[in-house]
């Protein structure tokens, strides 16, 4: 499950845009943060991605990605032009078709790669979905996860949402803000349609009366379950009530459906900040990966936590340029791997959940100190680029393994949530994380 939202000029507090999301996946699902540089391709190439080949396009835009490390497609990502993209699992009335298609993860990247605007990156998924169709399995270990797509896509200028079903879509651009978080949103105030969407649901008796795409497509028992409306509201009234700035859309990803909040304690996903806890209900439910991306009329940033659990973690600036990501080892391990960056951060993640409520304060307070560092150097003090980039992901390296010996001489209380520890014991094992 996750979460995304955007904010277009007449919501921020400096006329920008400021785009945002958690990618929640398995726990032991490494997110891979990567650059793509542009490239220009001879007729005839075929491009593999995750479960089919199709017809490479004669050149793609260099791209910023944050994707599963098991697949080609993306969980959200940028391009040089400044178009962002963010997708959710929506759950449909239709089957979700197992081969032979692209994910919704391939279409984000090939609309990031192929769309020099928002209007173009919503136009090239809406042709390849047609051409294409979209499913395949979307787990990682759990190979029954299979689901339909939303997406938000913006750029300096505009922002529109895209809502699928099997072949048919609606999209509907946005006024001001807008927030999406794993079910259809669009009922009949949209801007474009499928031609044969209203058709078709009505052919199968999903229109009582006045048609709405999310009232007709939509399961409501698994939309439901995924308790998308509550989290939805939670960044709907955030967006409403705020002139949106950076800083602000770190501490949204951040938060819980309560405070003090306890991760052992709940049983849906309903927390913007997702955290695993059960092989049932939130299995799939662990936020792997943050980005927040902040287009100005100068150059945009994009602030990455290349990690899980925001909570924990803390935003790095990252810019398009001759160099842009420092080397985070991107050669990921099914298993745990102390190089990794991704896995390093999760042996300190990993010891924290022994004990939340006592250790997670101390991290907190030592990652967002160096955080708030890096946004004063960024926007007071003007500074950007590789080597700013370069010396946060470092920071935060040394700031990560520092955080580990010292909550590891704090001896955890002893838990009575049997259940969600033997969760995390199983899970560790499998990672081969030995704690």
């Amino acid at each position: 499950m996750c979460d995304t939202f955007v904010a277009l000029p007449n919501a921020t507090s400096d006329g920008s845009v400021i785009f945002a999301k958690n990618s929640d996946r398995e726990a032991n699902e490494a997110q891979q943060l990567e650059f793509h540089k542009a490239k220009i391709y001879k007729p005839g190439v075929e491009l593999a991605c995750t479960y089919i080949s199709i017809p490479q396009t004669k050149k793609t835009h260099a791209v910023l990605l944050s994707r599963p490390f098991w697949m080609w497609g993306a969980e959200m990502g940028a391009n040089e032009h400044g178009v962002v993209i963010g997708n959710e699992a929506v759950f449909t009335k239709l089957p979700v078709t197992q081969k032979g298609v692209l994910t919704g993860m391939d279409l984000l990247r090939l609309g990031l790669e192929r769309g020099k605007s928002a209007k173009e990156a919503k136009d090239v998924i809406i042709e390849l979905l047609g051409k294409y169709g979209q499913g395949g399995i979307s787990g990682y270990m759990d190979k029954s996860f299979t689901y339909h797509n939303s997406f938000i896509i913006a750029d300096k200028k505009e922002g529109w949402v895209l809502e699928t079903a099997g072949e048919f879509w609606v999209a509907k651009k946005i006024a001001s803000y807008y927030a999406i978080s794993n079910g259809l949103t669009i009922e009949n105030e949209y801007d474009e349609i499928h031609d044969g969407a209203e058709a078709f649901a009505r052919k199968k008796g999903w229109v009582k009366k006045t048609f709405g795409f999310a009232s007709a497509y939509s399961d409501k028992l698994y939309t439901r379950f995924s308790h998308c409306k509550l989290r939805q509201h939670q960044t709907t009234s955030f967006l409403a009530g705020n002139k949106i700035t950076v800083p602000a859309a770190f501490t949204h990803l951040r938060s819980h459906h309560q405070e003090p909040y306890n991760p052992a304690t709940h049983l849906l996903s309903n927390s913007i900040c997702a955290h695993a806890g059960n092989p049932l209900t939130r299995h799939a439910s662990q936020t792997t990966g943050s980005l927040v991306v902040h287009l100005t009329s100068e150059k945009p940033i994009f602030w990455v936590t290349a990690t899980s659990a925001p909570c924990l973690s803390m935003f790095k600036p990252v810019w398009f340029g001759s160099h842009v990501l420092p080397n985070l080892d991107s050669i990921f391990a099914q298993k745990f791997d102390k190089s990794s960056y991704w896995w390093l951060f999760e042996e300190l993640h990993r010891e924290v959940l022994k004990d939340y409520n006592t250790r997670a304060p101390i991290v907190q307070k030592e990652q967002q100190l160096l955080e708030k560092a890096l946004l004063e150097l960024v926007y007071e003090e003007g500074e950007q680029g590789f080597e700013v980039t370069t010396e946060a992901f470092s920071r935060s390296r040394n700031l990560n393994e520092d955080l580990i010996r010292k909550i590891k001489k704090i001896t955890p209380k002893k838990s009575l949530h049997i259940f969600y520890n033997a969760y995390w014991r199983n899970l560790n094992k499998v990672a081969g994380i030995n704690l």
